[in-house]
């Protein structure tokens, strides 16, 4: 039986705060209260479990443990005190998937128009995964997808399909 283009599986415990907020004045604040670097625009920095991903000129998506989302969410607030920004904790909003194996970028390639070659290691790309609005990055062996939840169903069918054997593209 031939394999599958790539694997999904569903993200849990992955936390995720959306800040909305001036991030050149508030940038290193931001970048201090969560310990990871501000990413530049359309990039995603990481530090061991935690990331920020650049969404806007004046949004970001922190990602943390779960167990850790009040924390994070309390030292951002501290941080940006007296600034006019937004904290939320998005945690339950959203819906992630994990695309990993050697034809990951293949499948997503079906669903989505993002240029996976001209991707960077560290690229944040928003796009769409057929109907619906999505967040796409790589990550060890394919890529992260970020979904609203109420479409999560949708988003894991179409995944699936995409992955399935023998739909590659180039069917050599």
């Amino acid at each position: 039986m031939a394999e599958p283009l790539a694997t999904i599986t569903d993200v849990a415990d992955l936390g995720m705060i959306q800040l909305r907020a001036d991030l050149a004045a508030s940038g290193e604040a931001i970048a201090t209260a969560v310990g990871v670097a501000l990413p530049a625009p359309t990039r995603i920095e990481s530090n061991g479990n935690r990331a920020i991903g650049w969404m806007s000129p004046d949004e970001l998506l922190v990602f943390v443990p779960k167990a850790e989302v009040g924390a994070t969410v309390a030292a951002l607030e501290a941080a940006l005190q007296g600034r006019h920004a937004l904290v939320l904790d998005v945690s339950d909003l959203r819906a992630v998937f994990d695309v990993r194996g050697a034809a990951a970028a293949q499948a997503l390639s079906k669903l989505t128009p993002t240029d996976f070659a001209a991707l960077p290691e560290n690229g944040l790309r928003r796009s769409r995964l057929a109907q619906v609005a999505c967040g796409i990055w790589p990550v060890s062996g394919g890529y992260r997808v970020m979904g609203f939840r109420s479409v999560a169903d949708y988003m894991r069918g179409i995944l699936t399909a995409a992955a399935r054997p023998g739909s590659q593209l180039d069917p050599r």
